[in-house]
């Protein structure tokens, strides 16, 4: 909202030292956003004065028109005679009223002005246009003023060159500051100062001789105003007064009916709509579209109605879209094609907000009109608009207002909200007084009763005061939030980071130790994405939670997995030439329950309870935290030493085992097969008999759906099962000072048994003195036998007390070989 000052003056007496940069202090103290004052004609200097143009002389022989002109400039150029001055325009003639720049003055640029020789002739000043004045971009021709101006008249202050203007941004809760009227509010109350209302006219009652009029949606329309003004002059043009008005708040003239309906919305914020009264056919009726209905609006754009917008329309159909734009049947006619309109209905109507704005973006038309609707007008102006715009069609235009008045207005309950009174010094933790509650509460509209407990009634144009914390946020916005005191809270005594925490962090060191570096991704999935990832139709991963209002169509969901946005990290970082890539993330993913409530609308006056606490979470997904790895190119560089070395999904197995040591866990790793993975090299990670997760190499499909490069694999566990599993504080290991002993078996096991099962029988069977296990040798062919293979371990063994005897480190090498044997049928081999 654009906010002349000069114009913010009339309704409001502020201190004539004020410039408009202080007034946007005030208003910012009070909660507006004001983004910038603008300074009009700040580098003008005059004299640009009114001229009468006495005579042309058209010079021949150039490639333009080119006039010589004499131009009466009164006494403004020190000796009454007539001033000589060269123009290329040609849209005036003789007996003109023109904006003439003598020799000395100063245009926005700045561009001075003195006397010149051209084309043969002196042009002693120049005839400006609109834009030369800064007063808009309209460079068709020379700025021609009102006939009964005088020669000499001071121009600068005539057409209000110089002011300033304030850039209101107006948030969707202060829908009235969208008007000179609710930003006058605001500023008389900053100042402490009076308001000249401009909604307070008298308004002549209604009656039964207004324009017919029929509301058949009183959801869509709670009130319709109409007056009628006949005998119009269709020539009359809008004042110069009227037009820069218009001009500094950012709205182009067009004709006089409409520039005035424009004017008082911006004067009063109740948008107004002009139909030309012999071209209405019959009575106005108001009411939802009908299906396949049409409607050609202002723009010339014939648009296909829908059932939920709200129409405007007479006997012949639809002749308007109700409080977003009126169309082209019943548009007032310029005098320039023709005869011009002489008979106007003035509508003044309230509109549902919501079916406003949905009709606007429905059929991408926003609208000022449109844009005032879907934040709240204020339904007990639409009579005084109506009047005003009335009123200055009789005074500019010559109009006579018809003795009728429609005024259909459903019923309004009134607002009543409760406040006790020292709400809002609990709320900012100072103290104002029920005085100033009071005090400040009327000013912004509000009638106010009662003592300790409050009875307030909100304002007609403040549809957003609907709780006693919106009032005490007015009471404390008002008295300045600079003025609320500033204290530290209260910090109860500290016991550190949580054992959660503290794996958390410790899983994000141990990976970032080991060379990955973090990425944080949205968490937002689309079904594409599942089915690049190639998931089943029952897969439980498709199992999303839908968003209300999704940021993007394409991904409408919240993640049910942590691999698909680090996938799209890693994408990206190769298509920008990272090739080698090492990325993890750790985050929530959001599982729906097999019976999702409703969330509860918790208090704001208190602290939830535990039964409203409860109520809440059972409303909310289900939301493990979970770890996932991406690896891509090279792990171990190349260089000058040699080859470096390619990941593979061995990488990412041992990414597994370094969170599960921060989790002070041991991981059993498996085979198995689960979609995105190789269905030949995939792992399933296990702590016990519980599954935390997988790791492995990206199916080919995969990588060639989601353009990965080839060989990318990934790992993602559950950290929540990881810290339910493990010890809740790392221990150390024990260390012994006594020497190992190593012993190695090779086992010939199906080739079907895992190597996981094989390592958790021999490390049952060797008991306590077993220190460690490694797999190190797996052999395949004749010699291990068809159907078979070998698997070589290599057993360390000590005691925490003792040195062990060869004896005991055979004997626990044959218990764990015996053990193997016995749960996986295995042999020794060479036996």
């Amino acid at each position: 909202m654009r906010v002349p000052l000069s114009w913010l003056r009339e309704y409001v007496d502020l201190p004539a030292g004020e410039t408009g940069r202080d007034v946007a202090a005030r208003l910012v103290r009070a909660g507006l956003e004001v983004e910038t004052v603008e300074q009009l004609g700040a580098d003008l200097k005059g004299p640009i004065v009114v001229g009468e143009v006495l005579s042309i002389e058209e010079l021949a022989g150039f490639k333009k028109p080119i006039r010589h002109c004499f131009v009466n400039v009164g006494d403004a150029n020190g000796t009454g005679e007539p001033q000589e001055i060269v123009c290329g325009a040609t849209n005036f003639a003789v007996g003109d009223k023109v904006v003439v720049v003598l020799p000395g003055a100063v245009l926005p640029g700045p561009f001075p002005i003195a006397a010149r020789q051209t084309y043969g002739h002196t042009s002693a000043g120049m005839i400006c246009s609109t834009r030369e004045l800064g007063m808009g971009d309209d460079h068709g021709g020379i700025l021609v003023l009102e006939s009964h101006l005088e020669p000499g008249t001071d121009a600068i202050e005539l057409l209000q060159l110089v002011d300033e203007v304030l850039d209101i941004a107006v948030t969707p809760d202060r829908g009235y500051c969208l008007s000179m009227r609710g930003v006058a509010r605001e500023a008389a109350a900053a100042y402490g100062l009076p308001l000249a209302d401009p909604a307070l006219l008298d308004v002549p009652p209604a009656n039964a001789d207004g324009y017919p009029v029929k509301v058949a949606d009183p959801a869509g329309c709670d009130r319709f105003v109409a007056r009628t003004v006949a005998g119009v002059d269709p020539s009359a043009q809008s004042p110069i007064w009227l037009q820069r008005r218009l001009q500094k708040s950012g709205i182009r003239p067009i004709s006089l009916t409409v520039d005035i309906t424009n004017y008082v919305m911006l004067e009063v914020g109740q948008p107004l709509h002009a139909y030309d009264r012999e071209r209405v056919n019959g009575p106005i009726l108001v009411r939802r579209a009908e299906e396949g209905e049409k409607l050609t609006t202002l723009d010339g754009v014939e648009r296909k109605l829908s059932v939920e917008d709200v129409l405007i329309c007479d006997n012949s159909g639809p002749i308007g879209l109700a409080g977003v734009m009126g169309g082209a049947s019943t548009e007032i006619l310029d005098p320039a094609a023709g005869p011009g309109t002489t008979e106007v209905i003035i509508e003044a109507a309230h509109f549902d907000p919501i079916s406003v704005a949905r009709t606007a973006k429905r059929h991408k038309l926003p609208s000022e009109a449109s844009k005032r609707f879907e934040r709240g007008v204020d339904p007990d102006a639409a009579r005084a608009a109506a009047q005003r715009a009335v009123d200055l069609l009789v005074l500019i235009a010559g109009g006579t207002a018809e003795a009728g008045v429609t005024d259909i207005a459903a019923p309004h309950p009134l607002r009543t909200i409760q406040i006790a009174a020292d709400l809002p010094d609990r709320v900012a933790g100072t103290e104002y007084g029920r005085e100033t509650v009071t005090r400040r509460l009327q000013e912004i509209g509000c009638t106010v009763i009662g003592a300790d407990v409050l009875e307030v009634t909100p304002p007609t144009w403040r549809p957003d005061l609907t709780d006693p914390y919106d009032l005490a946020e007015e009471v404390i916005r008002l008295e300045g939030y600079d003025n609320v005191p500033a204290r530290m809270p209260t910090v109860p005594p500290g016991r550190g980071l949580t054992e959660v925490q503290r794996f958390h962090r410790r899983t994000g060191v141990a990976l970032a130790g080991a060379g990955y570096v973090e990425v944080i991704n949205y968490p937002f999935i689309g079904e594409s994405l599942l089915d690049a990832l190639g998931l089943d139709a029952d897969d439980e991963r498709r199992r999303t939670v839908k968003l209300v209002n999704p940021l993007n169509d394409e991904e409408p969901s919240l993640r049910t997995s942590l691999v698909p946005g680090l996938l799209g990290a890693l994408r990206r970082n190769v298509g920008r030439g990272n090739t080698d890539l090492a990325l993890f993330e750790t985050g929530t993913v959001f599982l729906p329950k097999a019976e999702q409530k409703i969330a509860p609308r918790l208090p704001v006056d208190r602290r939830p309870v535990e039964e409203e606490l409860a109520a809440l979470d059972a409303a909310l997904p289900n939301q493990p935290r979970r770890v996932a790895v991406a690896l891509a190119g090279e792990r171990l560089p190349s260089g000058w030493w040699g080859k470096g070395g390619a990941s593979c999904w061995a990488d990412a197995i041992e990414a597994a085992r370094t969170v599960a040591r921060a989790a002070n866990v041991e991981l059993t790793v498996r085979q198995s097969q689960l979609a995105p993975w190789h269905p030949g090299r995939c792992a399933e990670l296990a702590v016990g008999d519980r599954v935390v997760g997988y790791a492995g190499e990206l199916h080919p499909r995969v990588i060639k759906a989601l353009n990965l490069p080839e060989r990318t694999s990934v790992m993602e566990l559950d950290l929540d099962l990881l810290f339910a599993d493990g010890a809740q504080r790392v221990s150390g290991p024990t260390v012994s000072s006594y020497p190992v002993a190593t012993q190695d078996v090779a086992l010939i096991v199906d080739s079907a048994v895992p190597a996981a099962e094989v390592e958790a029988a021999l490390r049952e069977g060797a008991g306590e003195l077993l220190e460690s296990i490694r797999l190190f040798d797996v052999f395949t062919g004749e010699q291990a036998g068809e159907g078979k293979k070998s698997l070589a371990y290599s057993l360390r063994f000590r005691a925490t007390d003792r040195t062990l005897t060869a004896d005991e480190a055979s004997a626990a090498r044959e218990s764990a070989v015996a053990a193997a044997a016995a749960r996986t049928g295995a042999v020794l081999r060479g036996a």
